[in-house]
């Protein structure tokens, strides 16, 4: 067998044809005609010396060696897709880009003042910073389709290296004239008595304080869903109900003026933002270049 006669088309047709088990269907995929297709599985077999398929009335069955050899194809095409967009990333000028994703909480109270930092030291890397939901940000890593990876959460495939970035305290916030407003601190199952101004849905920490009232007699009522941490002080402050929020996310000239904090006793008012990589993948000395300064701004380092 002699690898290099082997090419991506065939290897493409091959996977389409093994997923659809029909050569007829895998033809109007890939826009060949049946015979065309036919032909390039035959020239695939002839060239690894391997029956692929069995060839059977209603369609095709993989062999064991065709099931081998989808691991080898998928590797394969991948590996040209990374090698396409790394030579158009420096065709674009676009090398030393560093792709970043990171929840609400890491953009609004951390990243800020660190990004600056890193700029002033490393000018020539650009970074793309971008606010997604902490499961999104845990699915990209795992992907490999993004660098870095701030996030919320703690349940996090074995794929992805994970080190602590920043310790976040959360609060009960409040207008000045509620109830609650007397108190100086709570615990949270006392406040679901109340309406509660949340993120969109799909935000760690909405889904921190939904499993925070699992084990309560109440369930969290959301009056009110906003986009971020601003608009929720703004729906609190007019009276639409009352939130948790990270301390420092909270507008300080509101605080005492239209708003009250309130401390939140429970353990989990102590958050974890996490700081993650793919384990799987090797970072451009550019991305390893931010990680590592990330890494320094951890309270273990």
């Amino acid at each position: 067998m002699n690898p290099y006669h082997i090419d991506p088309i065939t290897l493409r047709v091959f996977l389409i044809a093994a997923r659809h088990l029909n050569l007829t269907r895998a033809a109007t995929e890939v826009h060949m005609t049946l015979s065309a297709v036919s032909k390039r599985i035959s020239e695939l077999e002839h060239q690894t010396g391997c029956i692929l398929f069995h060839r059977k009335a209603r369609g095709l069955e993989l062999t064991v060696a065709g099931q081998a050899l989808i691991e080898h194809a998928q590797q394969i095409l991948f590996n040209i897709h990374k090698l396409s967009s790394d030579m158009k990333a420096f065709a674009n000028g676009e090398k030393g880009l560093v792709r970043i994703w990171a929840n609400t909480s890491a953009i609004i109270q951390f990243l800020p003042q660190d990004l600056t930092d890193f700029a002033q030291q490393q000018p020539d890397i650009k970074i793309a910073l971008e606010e997604k939901h902490s499961h999104e940000i845990i699915s990209s890593l795992n992907q490999e389709q993004i660098d870095i990876g701030i996030f919320a959460s703690s349940i996090v495939p074995s794929s992805i290296q994970t080190i602590t970035y920043r310790k976040d305290k959360l609060v009960l916030l409040t207008p000045i004239n509620h109830p609650l407003a007397l108190r100086t601190s709570i615990a949270f199952c006392e406040a679901l008595a109340y309406d509660f101004v949340g993120l969109s849905v799909g935000s760690s920490l909405n889904h921190l304080i939904h499993e925070a009232s699992v084990n309560t007699d109440l369930s969290v009522r959301f009056r009110v869903q906003v986009s971020s941490f601003d608009a929720i002080c703004r729906m609190v402050a007019i009276g639409l109900g009352i939130s948790v929020l990270p301390i420092q996310s909270i507008s300080q000239g509101m605080i005492g003026k239209s708003l009250h904090v309130v401390e939140l006793l429970d353990d989990w008012s102590n958050r974890t933002l996490w700081l993650g990589i793919n384990r799987n993948r090797r970072l451009t000395p550019e991305a390893l270049n931010l990680f590592e300064f990330l890494k320094k701004k951890s309270p273990s380092q």
